[in-house]
């Protein structure tokens, strides 16, 4: 017999969970299935581990910026200190406190591969091959996020290559490591194991960071360049593989070759969706889930499919681990109100809506320096038609950022909607930018007019000092 629900997710990371939890919280049941590991791809092999890799040189860094500091500091990082703290933060790949607080909020917990089967029906697969078939009486929820997405380069998958999935897992620190990509996941790794140790060739198709403002990536490549990493940038691999010795040799589109021990492949992300049974509601498997304003599924011919859900990466609108938690929060509440007979506000800044997807999506990019940014580039702004204006300012020339380190590098821009005079977008890079980001944030989702932002006065002497800088130099 069909196990009766009223909502059922499928996918138990971060999206999931909060969708789960917030229509449990509104008087709702849910059931989540769930193939791996409880709490996904965020908390085992993406945002947690990936961070706690990058935590430790970034703290050594930030010691030896300062002359007495750095003088204390001796020896250096013990990378099997770091893998063993970064070990913690994934729970050693054990999901159990993650299943605990499942049952603790009320959420059952179906281990398996669910397939759309019909109608609000999920099929669950489980391990030992039986399965259990889910009615849901309200909605059905797709939250199975992406996977590293492996270009087609002459003999690449023959080499056994890294996907993120290996980098935040590793057991042992290599002699040398070939990057392709220059994203954030490459642009991160990167940073990470020529900390580590590693002899790091970044190999990017594009400019470092493509993104954010160029001078962003602009920051990044310097500071990695100056650890002692090589980069090939605007120039694409044609060509890999690893010889008897376990080498793996890289042909560049220059002519040039880059020889390594290992290979990560940070070069995108394919959703999750490929035997998800999509083509039981008009969709291609394997394809991104396109969604309308209340993060409803809708097939190929654009008709909402009614019941059918995705939030989080699979479609596509900000593939980020807090952007998709946002989504899920107000999806959540959403089908909880629809259950319950009241109205849904998806109205811009409604909320059930998740309109932060297309005006102020934020991003830290944990590199050498950090990069922060939310809303619109200048670039984004003009490809929109929008009429802006661009204000600058050296973070190095702020007192809070002069004390915070010797010989602070950074930059900050923000992008101004010059009929409305409010800020559209704002980006900063330099040492421990990403606390400044918040601020920005705020004022572009209040669309705070920059008159009444000036009234905000950043205590002194703090690197958010910036704001004032920037407003005096847009004149006011």
């Amino acid at each position: 017999m069909p196990v009766d629900v009223d909502v059922v997710v499928i996918g138990a990371g971060p999206v999931g969970e909060n969708v789960a939890d917030r229509v449990v919280r509104g008087g709702l049941t849910a059931v989540i299935v769930e193939r791996e590991l409880v709490g996904g791809e965020c908390s085992y092999w993406a945002c947690m581990p990936t961070k706690a890799l990058l935590r430790d040189a970034a703290a050594l860094r930030a010691a030896r910026a300062l002359p007495a500091a750095g003088q204390a500091v001796t020896g250096a990082l013990d990378p099997a200190l770091v893998l063993a703290r970064r070990d913690r933060f994934t729970s050693n790949w054990n999901d159990s406190g993650q299943v605990d607080w499942l049952n603790q909020a009320g959420i059952t917990l179906l281990r398996g591969h669910g397939r759309i089967t019909g109608t609000r029906t999920v099929t669950v697969t489980h391990a030992d091959g039986t399965t259990t078939a889910v009615q849901a009486r309200h909605a059905v929820v797709i939250s199975t996020g992406s996977s590293a997405y492996l270009p087609p380069i002459k003999g690449l998958a023959e080499v056994a290559p890294w996907t993120s999935r290996e980098a935040a897992a590793v057991r042992t620190i290599p002699k040398r490591l070939a990057v392709i990509g220059g994203g954030v996941v490459g642009s991160e790794m990167a940073t990470a194991f020529s900390a580590l140790g590693s002899q790091v060739t970044l190999v990017s198709q594009t400019r470092l960071l493509p993104t954010v403002e160029p001078f962003a990536g602009e920051y990044v490549a310097d500071a990695l360049r100056t650890a002692g990493a090589s980069l090939h940038l605007d120039v694409e691999a044609t060509d890999v593989r690893r010889d008897e010795s376990g080498v793996v040799h890289l042909t560049l589109s220059d002519g040039q070759t880059v020889d390594a021990d290992e290979l990560l492949v940070a070069a995108g992300r394919t959703p999750n969706t490929k035997d998800l049974g999509l083509d039981q509601v008009g969709l291609v498997p394997g394809s991104w889930l396109p969604v309308d304003d209340g993060l409803g599924v809708v097939d190929d011919a654009g008709s909402p499919v009614g019941w059918l859900y995705a939030a989080g990466d699979v479609n596509k609108r900000a593939m980020l681990t807090h952007h998709g938690k946002y989504q899920a929060r107000a999806l959540g509440d959403a089908i909880a109100a629809r259950a319950r007979g009241e109205q849904v506000d998806l109205s811009p800044w409604g909320r059930h809506a998740a309109i932060a997807d297309e005006r102020a999506v934020t991003q830290v990019i944990f590199t050498d320096p950090e990069v922060a940014a939310v809303g619109l580039s200048a670039e984004a702004a003009a490809e929109a038609g929008l009429k802006v204006r661009v204000i600058d300012y050296d973070l190095g020339a702020v007192s809070g950022a002069a004390l915070h380190a010797d010989n602070y590098r950074g930059q900050a821009r923000m992008v101004i909607d010059e009929n409305r005079n409010v800020l559209l977008g704002f980006t900063a890079v330099g040492p421990d930018v990403a606390e400044l980001l918040h601020a920005a944030t705020i004022a572009i989702t209040g669309e705070v007019p920059l008159d009444r932002l000036w009234h905000a006065v950043p205590a002194y002497p703090t690197i958010s000092e910036i704001w004032l800088r920037l407003l005096e130099t847009d004149g006011r």
